[in-house]
């Protein structure tokens, strides 16, 4: 091992002595998937309170795709610093704010007119878009996706699906908010093929037009085009074609939640893009920001423009400090040779999860697209009966050998890989091998 240096035991004495601050400073219901407390980080390399590197391949959730501290981003965040920190977009203008709103309208699918609102957060965001939907149609109604995760405010938490990790005693939610299955190619109807399968489900989706919501009430369809939480799923393109009809059809607002799958991780700079399909509003946050607490809302100028003067906003929203960090992420991730390393990291991860599979039998399934890619673990091929205490026991070994990970999955059985694109191809060959090692091990 060459990227990854242990000096002590993980967690190290340091480290230990944080988690202990933490227990007794942080709410217990605040989780966390290691036990690694942090000095510093650049690139995919992490250093921890004992002076381990290790390496990064949960990327804060997806939110580090241009690698910790980022020098372009680092530099406009220190420029900016000595300007001014904030004077809030309800109550003067700011340029970052405009440069950031007019470099999303642009890079967003779409040729027609759009306008961009900052927010603070993913849930933020999302709960931007579906407020400004209903305003716009004048409906109440939401569809939403099993598997689906959208965040942790009321509205947010209610399109949110695996009830028992994020909702259990939250109740209760908000009325109004029907939920389908999404299309899952693992878990398809037995005996069909994949194409059988799709059309099922959009005969699902047809069938809830009758059985759960009429879709003129329907102010908005809100998807992932890749599922995050959910399993790293892709939703097929037709099964987005027909979202997308059924929404022109009825009037309903199409939403995609990019938030995670967004910011060049599927090799393109939007996942929706991959299917052609162009929304009505896309939410992004997380990696867009490079770190910091940054998100939109970008949509077309008509729906965006329907709230009443001072219907949205909010103190923080647009911060110039996390606009400039934006600004820069935006330039790289959406530059051609960007979205090329996408691609090419998602294949190199792609062919090793492909050997697992053919390897290990705990490897139920691997998938993904682009460089988001996952490995999901089941008690047998043949029932594809989920194996949790089996996808922790790697994560806590692959942890212990200085790899930082994350679960996902509705049944949290999957082990999600979402490495900074910037991770060289020896850093990522080393990551690989530490995982596979900790699987290895983990077999029965």
């Amino acid at each position: 091992m060459t990227h990854i240096q242990l000096r002590t035991a993980l967690p190290g004495p340091k480290s230990l002595a944080a988690l202990e601050r933490r227990k007794n400073a942080l709410p217990s219901g605040l989780a966390k998937s290691t036990d690694i407390g942090v000095e510093k980080a650049e690139g995919a390399l992490v250093w921890d309170l004992d002076g381990n590197q290790l390496l990064d391949f949960a990327g804060g959730i997806g939110m580090i795709n241009v690698g910790h501290r980022n020098e372009k981003v680092v530099d406009a965040i220190r420029q900016q610093l000595d300007k001014y920190l904030h004077t809030c977009s309800l109550v003067t203008t700011m340029e970052p704010y405009l440069d950031l709103a007019e470099l999303l309208n642009s890079l967003t699918p779409g040729d027609f007119p759009k306008k961009t609102l900052l927010a603070n957060s993913g849930s933020e965001a999302v709960e931007n878009a579906v407020n400004i939907a209903k305003y716009y149609t004048k409906r109440n109604a939401v569809l939403c996706f099993e598997g689906a995760y959208h965040g942790r405010t009321l509205l947010t938490l209610s399109l949110t699906s695996k009830y028992s990790l994020f909702k259990k005693g939250f109740g209760s939610y908000v009325s109004d908010i029907y939920r389908i299955p999404a299309p899952n190619m693992y878990r398809k109807t037995s005996g069909l093929s994949d194409e059988q399968y799709i059309q099922s489900c959009i005969q699902q989706l047809e069938h809830a037009f009758v059985s759960q919501v009429d879709p003129e009430s329907l102010a908005a369809i809100i998807i992932e085009p890749v599922q995050g939480e959910g399993g790293f799923l892709p939703i097929p393109a037709p099964y987005l074609h027909k979202l997308r009809e059924a929404c022109d059809k009825y009037g309903i607002v199409f939403i995609a939640d990019e938030i995670q799958c967004g910011a060049a991780r599927t090799g393109k700079l939007f996942a929706v893009e991959h299917s052609g399909v162009v929304p009505d509003m896309i939410v992004s946050a997380k990696s867009i920001g490079a770190g910091l607490p940054i998100s939109a809302v970008t949509g077309r100028a008509v729906i965006m423009d329907a709230p009443h003067l001072g219907g949205v906003g909010g103190t923080y929203g647009g911060s110039p400090v996390a606009c400039v960090a934006a600004i820069e992420a935006l330039k790289i991730l959406s530059s051609p040779a960007f979205l090329q390393r996408s691609v090419e990291v998602g294949e190199i991860i792609r062919i090793t999860l492909d050997k697992w599979k053919e390897k290990y039998p705990v490897v139920g399934d691997v998938r993904g697209l682009g460089a988001m890619r996952l490995v999901e673990f089941v008690k047998d091929r043949n029932t594809r009966e989920p194996d949790a205490d089996l996808t922790l026991k790697v994560i806590r070994d692959a942890v212990a050998h200085g790899l930082i990970l994350i679960r996902a999955g509705l049944y949290s059985n999957c082990i999600r890989l979402l490495p900074p694109i910037v991770i060289t191809n020896e850093q990522l060959a080393e990551g690989l091998e530490v995982l596979e090692g900790a699987i290895a091990r983990a077999q029965p």
